[in-house]
């Protein structure tokens, strides 16, 4: 095996052992380019969002979040304070999950440096610690540690995800789901009346209401475990 190759594989698996007990294979900075090149408009769309369901240490992350900045530099470079905000809205946009703790903070790590670092260069002297800390607050909550297979936490829990909406100049309004209600199937047209649909889709087997009734769209729309107030995006962190 030449040295290039050796490398390749050096930078694809961590360990034996960790191939053997979890399958961990990183997928390579050419496919990643590439896969994400069938999509790429919407990689370089600021508010469209991205899961990673075995994410890893963050190889399809990172390059997300780097094709994301660029395009906010492209759209706001020459206005400090218009960068920091859709920057910070590339930062929401962005969701992982992996089953190893350590992948899950170096990833959270990797993607803040990137982020940190095209934010330090482009707002200069208005980069401010507050916008920082959102941010680190904001990765936290998008990549997790859990088993996307049985969207779990690993203590059992249901995997929430924040979803952040910035709705008028710098507010945002944070609302919290859980991923095993978004991925299942919603509910198709009903031609029955609107309090009947509500009722077969309020109540789950634990007693939980998870979905809603949407009447201009005729179905059922995932419902939010948990809403918060409108909050300036640099203070997200305030409410846990």
């Amino acid at each position: 095996m030449n040295g290039a190759a050796l490398f390749m594989v050096q930078k694809q698996v961590k360990s034996k052992k960790r191939v053997a007990d979890h399958g961990e294979v990183f997928t390579a900075d050419r496919e990643v380019n590439a896969m994400l090149d069938l999509v790429k408009t919407e990689t370089e769309r600021i508010d469209s969002r991205f899961l990673e369901p075995a994410c890893g240490n963050g190889n399809f992350l990172a390059e997300i979040m780097r094709r994301k900045l660029a395009a906010v530099k492209k759209q706001y470079g020459k206005n400090p304070a218009d960068f920091e905000k859709y920057a910070v809205m590339a930062a929401t946009s962005v969701y992982g999950v992996d089953i190893l703790e350590d992948n899950v903070k170096e990833c959270r790590r990797r993607i803040f440096n990137i982020w940190n670092k095209s934010y330090t260069a482009n707002c200069r002297e208005e980069a401010n610690e507050p916008c920082r800390i959102a941010v680190k607050y904001i990765l936290k909550r998008n990549i997790l540690w859990g088993n996307a297979l049985d969207m779990k936490m690993t203590d059992g829990k249901p995997i929430i995800f924040s979803e952040w909406s910035f709705v008028t100049g710098n507010l945002v309004k944070r609302r919290d789901f859980r991923l095993d209600v978004l991925m299942k199937e919603q509910g198709k047209e009903d031609t029955r009346n609107d309090q009947m649909c509500l009722a077969s889709y309020e109540v789950n087997a634990d007693n939980e209401v998870n979905w809603e009734y949407d009447p201009e769209a005729r179905s059922a729309i995932p419902k939010p475990i948990r809403e918060f107030p409108l909050t300036d995006y640099r203070e997200v962190q305030r409410y846990e």
